[in-house]
């Protein structure tokens, strides 16, 4: 009997509450059901002269148990806290990681506006600055003021040039709803960088984007999710894709601010007709070619969550790219069976790169033997 793989899954814990418990209780169990000898452990769990980690499965009843685990062959990095410990534990060679460390979104939005395989579909970015505020509102009637290193459509600003009038709408970090109607570019400006001074999150800074006009459904903002993944065998394929409809009046279309999901296909025909199927493909492309392109710079990637904007005149842009996606948007739309294989797939990669791993160990080791 072979032995089980080893898998070790990094995130943030305090206790016994860990960050997106949900998820990681879903991937442990994905993983026990392959075969896999799987768990979750933080920073404050590995112990490097043992060689040992103190790992948590989840318990039948709910909770979590606590034992000691097998050093793992490959660890999935979840962990969505830039606390200095996990840096340091990241920058280290203890572990073979299945994904690579991630940029900053303006860092990652740099490297894609050059890049010849991907920059038609990006749309114009800068660092926020009040001067650069200004000629962005001359030269877009939408434009959208976002934090550099946030998440879930927190503290994401919209900003709409109608007529003599500003329309600002955004929600703060705790999500309230905040929204300002303005007469002047300066009034705009100033309202803005008191957005900014506000909304920031410790050192990040907030970044400038030309806004494209994602009203497919009149009176909402609708994007388009889509997460690829690498499969068993270490190849990108795109697992699922969905519509996120935001709250009427909201500035974002976020399922966590009230955002609806809704199946992808079908919205895209009913709004294009016979253009849905080139839409759809070039959604997918795009994925393909995000995904190579930044595993290019980064070194080797696991999954992407990639908001896609199709505008109202069916142009596909990219918005933003997310390295350690949520996967909720196909349980909203009743796809069981994509939920299910987007929270193996992972899991599948990792027992991919442990097999390649041993094999290339297997093999290094009979030549040495044979010199």
């Amino acid at each position: 009997m072979h032995p089980k793989r080893v898998i070790g899954i990094l995130t943030w814990r305090k206790g016994q509450r860990f960050g997106e418990p949900d998820y990681l209780r879903k991937l442990v169990r994905a993983g026990q059901k392959l075969g896999a000898e799987i768990y979750l452990f933080s920073h404050q769990d590995v112990y490097r002269k043992a060689k040992k980690i103190r790992g948590f499965v989840p318990k039948a009843g709910g909770g979590w148990a606590s034992r000691w685990f097998p050093w793992p062959e490959v660890v999935i990095d979840r962990y969505r806290r830039r606390v200095p410990e996990y840096i340091r534990l990241r920058n280290s060679s203890l572990f073979f990681f299945a994904n690579s460390p991630f940029s900053k979104k303006w860092r990652v939005t740099q490297l894609l506006a050059k890049d010849e395989r991907v920059r038609h579909w990006i749309p114009e970015t800068h660092l926020y600055a009040k001067k650069t505020m200004a000629s962005m509102l001359a030269r877009h009637p939408l434009v959208y003021v976002k934090p550099g290193n946030g998440s879930g459509g927190k503290s994401i600003l919209r900003v709409e040039h109608v007529g003599q009038k500003y329309l600002l709408s955004g929600r703060d970090k705790q999500y309230q709803v905040h929204m300002a109607r303005l007469d002047s570019r300066m009034a705009v400006e100033n309202w803005i960088s008191r957005w900014v001074a506000q909304q920031r999150i410790a050192d990040g800074n907030f970044l400038v984007q030309q806004g494209v006009d994602l009203g497919l459904i009149p009176g909402h903002v609708a994007d388009v999710r889509v997460l690829i993944q690498k499969d068993e065998g270490g190849e990108w394929r795109v697992t699922g894709s969905g519509v996120r409809i935001g709250k009427s009046g909201s500035s974002t279309s976020n399922l966590h601010g009230g955002g609806q999901a809704f199946p992808f296909a079908p919205l895209i025909e009913r709004c294009f007709g016979s253009k849905a199927p080139h839409i759809i493909r070039e959604c997918h492309l795009l994925a393909h070619e995000v995904a190579s392109t930044l595993e290019d710079y980064f070194g080797r990637m696991m999954e992407f969550g990639l908001d896609i904007g199709v505008d109202v005149n069916g142009r596909v842009w990219l918005i933003e790219v997310n390295p350690k996606p949520g996967r909720e948007v196909f349980r909203q739309i009743g796809e069981k069976d994509t939920y299910a294989k987007a929270i193996e797939r992972p899991v599948q990669f990792a027992l991919h790169l442990a097999r390649s791993r041993q094999s290339r160990q297997v093999s290094q080791r009979a030549r040495r033997a044979g010199d």
